[in-house]
């Protein structure tokens, strides 16, 4: 049990008085006090027992002074993807009265300790983590920002206790598949994102959903991994039209892995959409710059980056219930898609 402080009702309880009650130092009760993970289970019970035993009472914080910046944490710079996502954040950053101080992470697997350490070494008024990369991060060491955090576009890839904002991407999958299956498509191939981010399997779930509420077997042999590069596209797609029946139509898990199916059907003399019909995911600019323009799957990017920038700004106080947003997808036909001709199954 705690030890008993006698202290006069006029006087003010002190972090010192209850480390003394408790038997601890003053860093252990300041971690209690701030939720911190590095106390063990019986300490954190002693300290818990002396602050209700001194009546300690925590002194109201004034609002911490904004220095009107804005860190925001992207794996890469390069793609449409991301411009997106810098340019919601840099408006809604500026609208505000701050600034970016931007981290470029490039490798997706890349220990974080470094930009971690750069950004708990300077004042901040918040941080933004953006990409695919952040998932291996872990709830711990995010919690070791001492600042309002938003992950973007990883809802499910972490603790409920992790604010997140994402997209529905299950819904989007499901919608590209639909819309491929309703123009009378019935061996549908898909190229997927990278195994294990959660997005990327969202979006591979909802494919196979649509087949089954079509009445449509899942072939697995029509599935082709990805990691959302042209690249990738351009192989998955490769593959898919050197089968012995290929594909009428592709949905592939980005606009950029789109891009490069693009590539491979040309490089083929064949054309989109007669030859083969293709749909994308994410609506970046890309699709306008294609020919045949892409049908895509509209994920709100920048609208992504914009609300993630202002919660961490306008937060004041650690919400009870963490931001936890999904943002509506929808389909966006243009010209890439059409009914199979009748050739389109020998186009292999």
């Amino acid at each position: 049990m705690p030890k008993r402080v006698a202290t006069r009702r006029a006087d003010r309880v002190t972090i010192a008085m209850v480390a003394s009650a408790a038997g601890v130092s003053v860093p252990t009760v300041s971690k209690v006090l701030n939720g911190r993970d590095a106390v063990g289970p019986e300490t954190r019970r002693r300290v818990q027992d002396a602050l209700e035993a001194t009546g300690y009472q925590r002194r109201a914080r004034s609002e911490p002074r904004k220095v009107g910046l804005v860190d925001f944490v992207i794996t890469e710079l390069d793609t449409a993807w991301a411009s997106e996502l810098l340019r919601g954040a840099e408006q809604e950053a500026y609208r505000l009265g701050a600034r970016l101080v931007l981290t470029v992470t490039h490798d997706r697997q890349a220990n974080p300790r470094e930009w971690l350490a750069a950004i708990a070494s300077r004042p901040t008024d918040g941080v933004v983590l953006v990409g695919s990369g952040t998932q291996h991060l872990g709830a711990a060491r995010l919690r070791t920002i001492d600042a309002p955090f938003v992950v973007v576009d990883q809802v499910g890839g972490f603790d409920k206790d992790i604010p997140t904002i994402g997209a529905t991407n299950w819904a989007g999958g499901f919608a590209a598949t639909e819309h491929l299956v309703d123009l009378g498509h019935r061996r549908i191939g898909m190229i997927t994102g990278p195994d294990g981010v959660p997005c990327s399997m969202e979006r591979l779930d909802g494919y196979r959903a649509a087949l089954r509420r079509a009445g449509l077997p899942v072939d697995e042999r029509l599935i082709r991994p990805g990691d959302f590069y042209p690249e990738s596209g351009r192989r998955g797609a490769a593959d898919l039209l050197d089968l012995p029946e290929p594909p009428t139509a592709v949905f592939a898990a980005s606009d950029q892995q789109a891009a490069g199916v693009y590539e491979e059907v040309h490089a083929r003399g064949l054309r989109v959409p007669d030859d083969l019909s293709v749909v994308g995911f994410d609506d970046t600019e890309v699709c306008e710059w294609t020919t045949p323009k892409l049908t895509t799957i509209r994920q709100p990017l920048a609208q992504m980056a914009m609300l993630a920038v202002r919660n961490v700004l306008e937060a004041e106080h650690p919400a009870e219930e963490p931001l936890r947003l999904e943002l509506s997808t929808s389909l966006v036909i243009r010209d890439s898609t059409a009914a199979p001709s009748e050739t389109s199954s020998k186009q292999a």
